[in-house]
């Protein structure tokens, strides 16, 4: 309200510094500030207490979509929201509220004052929200139990391929559970009328770094590009100063961890050198080179996001690398991981199927490029299917432990 009633004086970018300020400093406070402490102990050896208070689930999600709204009143993207109970609306609306994906208040602006849910909405919706579960607890919920059972102990003796099988896993688990997320708040959005962004574009397709995080958990990396990629840093915008800034800050958005500010860097050094070759010369690459490319470091990647204790991280390293075969004389594969292999095989296939784009070209097939009466067999069937699916999924949840989304701690 104070950037608008100051519109185009240094009283209105003092009141959005302001509310910025206010608002990361709750998220530092609750989110970062036993973090803090136990390094500051560490480095100085003082004996700090360090403090344990309770996050607010979804804190990282509702706090840059505060965020959002301020700078798009500051920089005249929209106008500020009169009505304090519709502003509460878009900053609590609880299909999004605890796990993303962060939505914009442009995106949902005109939503708020004239939404109509209409029968093709509930509909679409609840489809595409079955669609998010049955990811998370057909797929997702299954390929953590093997993810568990290899990464969850001592993995000093792991084999070589045994660390490859299990952290291919991990990532398949990983786009599986937060892409599930994605899809039932966007379904649950859609049928009472709100439209969100897509927030996963089949990721696993890329051909670079830089294509991967275009698809991956897009409402973050489109924040971090749209409010802080071109923030002046010393009087002016400087490109790979506030590239490592975003990266930085991407890592610790997803925990108060080291291995999260690890994973962060990790990416942009690779964007970083992907920028310095340059867009022309990375497509003149062999696309198979550049599929192998982009998954290894993908993959790799997700290790890091996996071991918050280093010490296990940098076993990780070893076993992934090879060296441990040399060093600690590790073997080449094991029995326990053929076996597991063997037992999943089916499940595995199925997600590295459903990962690539398959449905958008059945859906092509069956609404957009066949007849009435393909039409009319595609909604059947797929009615029939998704009944199915929440039927399966009703199933393997009832005698099923707790497995909260992994994006609920962030």
């Amino acid at each position: 309200m104070g950037i608008g009633k100051f519109r185009g004086s240094g009283a209105s970018a003092f009141c959005a510094a302001a509310a910025i300020i206010i608002d990361l400093a709750l998220l530092i406070v609750f989110k970062y500030s036993g973090f803090i402490v136990e390094n500051i102990n560490a480095v100085s050896g003082l004996g700090l207490p360090v403090p344990q208070i309770q996050m607010p689930i979804g804190i990282s999600f509702f706090t840059f979509q505060a965020i959002s709204y301020i700078m798009d009143c500051l920089w005249e993207t929209v106008p500020p929201q009169k009505s304090f109970w519709k502003f509460l609306l878009y900053l609590s609306l609880f299909p999004q509220l605890v796990a993303g994906p962060i939505v914009r208040y442009s995106v949902i602006e005109e939503e708020i004052t004239n939404r109509r849910s209409r029968p093709s909405d509930v509909s679409e919706g609840a489809m595409r929200a079955i669609i998010g579960l049955s990811k998370k607890v057909i797929i997702a919920n299954n390929l953590y139990a093997v993810v568990e059972q290899f990464f969850g102990g001592d993995i000093s003796n792991m084999s070589f391929l045994g660390t490859w099988y299990t952290v291919i896993l991990y990532s398949l688990y990983v786009y599986f559970d937060f892409s599930g997320y994605s899809d039932i708040a966007i379904g649950l959005g859609r049928m009472f009328g709100f439209h969100f962004n897509e927030n996963f574009n089949y990721p696993f397709i890329c051909k670079s770094i830089s294509e991967f995080w275009q698809r991956w958990h897009i409402s973050l990396s489109s924040f971090f590009r749209d409010y802080l990629f071109y923030v002046p840093i010393f009087g002016k915008q400087r490109k790979y100063l506030n590239l490592f800034l975003v990266w930085f800050c991407t890592g610790m958005w997803h925990g108060a961890s080291w291995n999260f500010i690890l994973w962060g860097l990790y990416f942009g050094i690779f964007i970083f050198i992907e920028t310095k070759i340059g867009k022309k010369r990375m497509k003149k690459w062999n696309k198979v080179l550049t599929h192998i490319y982009s998954k290894l470091i993908i993959i790799i990647g997700f290790g890091i996001f996996y071991f918050t204790d280093l010490s296990k991280l940098g076993q990780f390293f070893l076993n992934i690398s090879g060296a441990s075969m040399i060093l600690s004389g590790n073997s080449f594969s094991d029995i326990l991981t053929l076996n597991s292999l063997l037992n999943n095989l089916f499940l595995i296939i199925f997600a590295i199927i459903v990962s690539m784009p398959v449905l958008p070209k059945i859906k092509y097939f069956f609404f957009t490029w066949g007849n009435n009466k393909v039409y009319a067999f595609g909604k059947i069937a797929g009615t029939i299917i998704c009944c199915g699916l929440l039927v399966l999924s009703s199933i393997l949840l009832v005698d099923n432990t707790n497995n909260p989304f992994l994006y609920f701690r962030f």
